[in-house]
């Protein structure tokens, strides 16, 4: 990432220039607003850090510069108590944020790193942009009349300006890349796509990710934190599996809904907010709803257009272009020019009912082109259970029945072994670890607890 910072004090852009290098960054410096504009006209950067007060001049004409970019830069200015009602100023005409004189360097190191991410995610969303509203849709999506008929309620739905939207399927159906659709087909586009997994986090991590926090209001806040529904602008805030959320957080998740305002936590003050709100679950709502674990005010507050995403075992007819897609780009990311599947492998594939939906298939191919040794992938490269090859059970491979056994205390030495592996799989992440093995991240965290398995156990 590469960073201009303009101030006409040589004392102070040696300082965030030290302090920007030893954090990784590339860095520039400006004295003045002509040096400025003359380095963002002939240089790509992603943050301008700039001074207010440049001389006879201000931080708002680097500000204007940097907004005329395309792709703009990120800009934050760094301003003095006495002149913050500019920062605001600064603020509404594009400026990312402001840090006021004297700041704390850890301060600004986070709000720089924030800046950057809200970049990062601004590029990734371009990125998928054209794929999605490309020729490269399809390779996305699949080429199934469902898929088609799922993509033609998302063009409808993006235009919507605010409308919320429950995004309904299985686990690794592509619900977030729905979602994403959703944002990159609407006037939001050029704004944040923010996802946040619901089901990972506890009550107050939520709460704080959501809302933010001011400084003190619990430990570990060395400082006021935008939540994501004020940070994400006027773009989009993806709620990923809604339906792990606490019921004291669905009454705060739908008073916010209702109301378009926040609390940041520890503050006094309510908010407005901008962002549009999509939402995804793999859960049955309305039975949760039934059983008393949902809120049915917040259901109809988020159910108000739903898109269900079939599971690909429904749609069959995608599993061959999705499977060349993915291996088409594994391949350019392994440097393995001409990697290709045999007709036998595809033919295998497309007999496979896929529990795992489009993820298991993907995490397949990678698995299959990771591993094979030529260009062609065969249908060896396949697991036993996806050729069909089952091992046939019999009490001679089971083995006699030692005196003493207990099946209970065997089935939960099994279920703790799984428990583990899948967390060593997925690198620790509890999340993605139900997921291996298709459990809710409730039922999964239960089982950690009943085991007394904790974080350790992933190292």
């Amino acid at each position: 990432m590469k960073i201009l910072i303009v101030d006409d004090e040589l004392s102070m852009r040696e300082f965030l220039s030290v302090l920007m290098s030893t954090e990784g960054y590339e860095v520039e410096t400006a004295p003045s607003v002509p040096a400025a504009v003359k380095l963002l006209a002939t240089d790509s950067f992603d943050l301008v850090i700039t001074d207010m007060k440049l001389g006879n001049d201000t931080g708002m004409s680097v500000l204007q510069a940097a907004r005329a970019k395309v792709p703009a830069p990120e800009v934050i200015v760094v301003t003095a108590y006495s002149t913050v009602n500019t920062a605001l100023e600064a603020i509404r005409r594009g400026a990312y944020d402001y840090i006021a004189k004297p700041f704390d360097n850890e301060e600004f190191k986070l709000v720089v790193q924030r800046a950057l991410e809200k970049r990062a995610v601004l590029q990734a969303n371009e990125t998928l942009r054209r794929t999605l509203l490309g020729e490269g849709r399809e390779l996305v999506l699949g080429t199934s009349k469902a898929m088609a008929d799922v993509w033609a309620l998302v063009q409808k739905v993006a235009a919507s300006p605010r409308a919320t939207v429950l995004i309904t399927g299985e686990s690794g159906t592509g619900k977030e890349l729905i979602a994403r659709g959703v944002h990159l087909s609407s006037q939001r586009a050029g704004q944040p796509f923010v996802p946040l997994n619901c089901g990972a986090m506890n009550e107050g991590t939520l709460e704080s990710e959501l809302f933010g926090h001011v400084k003190g209001s619990f430990t570990g806040a060395i400082g006021d934190r935008k939540g994501i529904l004020l940070a994400a602008g006027e773009g989009t805030v993806f709620l990923d599996e809604i339906g792990e959320v606490s019921p004291a957080m669905q009454v705060k998740l739908l008073r916010v809904l209702q109301e378009r305002k926040l609390r940041p936590v520890g503050s006094p003050q309510e908010m407005p907010f901008q962002a549009r709100i999509l939402a995804a679950t793999n859960r049955d709502l309305e039975k949760e709803v039934a059983a008393g674990r949902f809120r049915e005010d917040l259901f109809h507050r988020l159910n108000v257009i739903r898109v269900e995403v079939p599971p690909l075992r429904e749609r069959r007819e995608d599993i061959r272009p999705l499977a060349i897609s993915f291996l088409t780009q594994l391949a350019e990311e392994l440097a393995r020019p001409g990697l290709a599947f045999s007709e036998q492998a595809l033919a295998v594939l497309e007999k496979f009912t896929f529990s795992g939906n489009v993820r298991q298939l993907r995490n397949m191919v990678e698995r299959a082109a990771t591993l094979s040794e030529g260009t062609i992938i065969g249908p060896e490269a396949w697991p036993a259970a996806v050729r069909g090859e089952k091992p046939e059970a019999s009490a001679a491979q089971v083995g006699a029945i030692p005196p003493g056994f207990s099946l209970e205390r065997y089935l939960d030495g099994l279920e703790q072994e799984y428990l583990r592996k899948a967390l060593l799989s997925a690198k620790g992440v509890k999340s993605l670890a139900a997921e291996h093995l298709g459990l809710s991240f409730r039922s999964f965290r239960y089982r950690l607890a009943k085991h007394g398995l904790g974080d350790d156990e992933a190292g």
